[in-house]
């Protein structure tokens, strides 16, 4: 029961008093659920949970829901049908995500197409090399030689060789959309350009407008064309694979919201492209992102800024006497009191908030507790079962044989309850739909695996790729940096990934250079001579 403490002929409201404190934690329970209904729906409006087919009820975030332990006792697990709904928040980063990748499509196949037209180029100068001769002076050309046909296999080859090297570097599926381009890339394309260029310039000075007669020169020039091309392609690889592998620099990326940090080593790579390896091993590394769990700590921050009520127990003002008008000295009076009352009440306040944290964290960790027993218990009953099921399918008939979707259909109903009971309490369950679970559970008795194997999906958060794409919906990021994207990393750069929910700050930091001295030990030094005493007992 809330006192009341009075200073000056005032009194103020100050939560829960030192002697009713034992009764407010005998009776936490009890009040929990009736005094945080109100704020619920303002929980739910603020968490923007990804649209998930809900799992056997309300799929809306919770952030202290409080339930009862035999809650559900009797509730039917359905596995037939299930409601979609899509908010208009969703709508709209749907239409946003379908608008970004159109754009980016575009920017790809136009990208696609300049490689493709330059390769052609590429490829088609040597072979043109060879046969204009023929097709424009044939007469005059002087006949090819043992020599001459020997240069034609070796041309052969080397543009074979050169089509596959060109193939595996370059034309693969590109990994992400960057904003800007890549320097190395663009460098070398206009390298290889100027260098077709340069020597089409050439051939049409010399060869073309002189209809050179001796053929196997010719054919020696197209040679040495593929030749510069294999060296081309040799720096590609030194440029875009080779120069990064060796690390340089140590980044650390910090999610913005839960302060999950992760460390990894990079080569000399420029900020767009170390921000894209940073996002594919947040996918493989860091936990799958879980805004549920943020709300217990905002409506906590909340409660212990919710203001105090400062009223007057008597119903009048006090006056000073002879100290000025009355009206502004009681006005006075009243604002000294109710600042002196709050910094008093808030003082208290501050002094029991870290009973009421460690009473709330170890309630729940009974709660998780108990229910992952129950879960645990539910789940090997339920394999169990397929086991026996097994056996009896063995003596049927192959016609009547059931196969792993319908056998995770037949058992899922059993262990339904404690599943969903487990996810709510640990606020997981927005991240698996019954759908999804249906699958894992089908894959598991599939490959004969065991109720451990099973529950470990849902008692550890796994990395983010292991749930479907549309829990997370993070395919747009923005790169948020001072320094030009395409400039190296440096000492102390940091820049920001930026998704639809979180943020990833990333700091670069320099490896240092190692020193490495060798210090030489005599092995005669570490000999030592035992000296026995002839009164010694043996």
């Amino acid at each position: 029961m809330d006192t009341e403490s009075t200073y000056s002929g005032y009194s103020y409201y100050s939560g829960r008093s030192r002697g009713s404190h034992r009764h407010g934690e005998r009776s936490r329970d009890r009040h929990k659920s009736h005094s945080k209904d109100g704020s619920r729906s303002e929980k739910s409006v603020t968490i923007n949970a990804p649209p998930a087919e809900p799992l056997l009820g309300d799929s809306s975030v919770r952030g202290d829901e409080v339930q009862d332990d035999n809650w559900g006792e009797t509730t039917t697990a359905v596995t037939g049908t299930s409601e979609h709904s899509l908010s208009q928040e969703d709508i709209v980063r749907i239409t946003k995500d379908l608008e970004d990748s159109v754009g980016l499509d575009c920017r790809r196949y136009f990208t696609l197409t300049l490689a493709v037209v330059l390769g052609v180029l590429v490829f088609l100068t040597p072979l043109a090399f060879l046969a204009l001769p023929h097709l424009l002076w044939p007469e005059k050309l002087q006949t090819c030689g043992t020599a001459c046909e020997g240069l034609f296999i070796s041309i052969s080859f080397k543009l074979l060789i050169l089509l596959f090297a060109v193939w595996a570097l370059f034309f693969r599926a590109p990994r992400a959309g960057l904003p800007r381009v890549f320097v190395f890339r663009a460098l070398l394309a206009v390298l290889v350009l100027l260098f077709v260029i340069s020597y089409w310039l050439f051939y049409g000075v010399r060869i073309l407008d002189s209809q050179d007669e001796n053929y196997q020169g010719i054919v020696q020039y197209a040679v040495s064309l593929v030749d510069a091309l294999l060296f081309i392609h040799y720096l590609a690889i030194v440029l875009l694979e080779l120069r990064q592998l060796q690390p340089a620099f140590s980044v650390c990326a910090t999610r913005s919201t839960d302060g999950e940090t992760r460390h990894y080593n990079l080569g000399q790579l420029s900020i767009q492209r170390a921000a894209l390896v940073v996002i594919e091993n947040y996918y493989r590394d860091f936990p799958v992102h879980n805004p549920a769990l943020l709300t217990a700590s905002k409506s906590r921050a909340a409660k212990h800024l919710a203001g105090l009520k400062v009223y007057n127990v008597d119903g009048e003002l006090p006056t000073t006497p002879n100290t000025g008008p009355p009206d502004n000295n009681a006005a006075t009076g009243l604002a000294h009191s109710q600042s002196r009352a709050m910094i008093a009440a808030a003082a208290r306040r501050r002094d029991t908030s870290h009973n009421d944290l460690y009473y709330e964290e170890a309630e729940h960790e009974r709660r998780v507790r108990k229910r992952k027993a129950r879960l645990v218990v539910a789940v090997e009953e339920a394999f169990t079962h397929i086991k026996r099921m097994q056996e009896e399918e063995q003596k049927k008939a192959p016609g009547d044989v059931m196969d792993p979707r319908e056998a995770a259909q037949a058992i899922f109903p059993s262990m339904a309850r404690a599943l969903q009971k487990y996810l709510r309490t640990t606020r997981q369950q927005h991240c698996h739909s019954m759908e999804s679970i249906q699958q894992h559970l089908a894959f598991c008795i599939t490959n004969n695996m065991t109720p451990k194997a099973f529950l470990e999906s849902y008692l550890t958060p796994g990395p983010t790729l292991q749930y479907g794409r549309e829990r997370w919906l993070a395919r747009q990021w923005t790169l948020i940096s001072e320094a030009s994207v395409t400039s190296g990393l440096k000492e102390g750069t940091i820049f920001l990934l930026k998704c639809i929910d979180f943020s990833l700050v990333v700091t670069a930091r320099r490896i240092p250079y190692i020193q490495l001295s060798e210090e030489f030990i005599d092995p005669k030094s570490h000999k030592f001579v035992l000296r026995l005493q002839s009164e010694t007992s043996v």
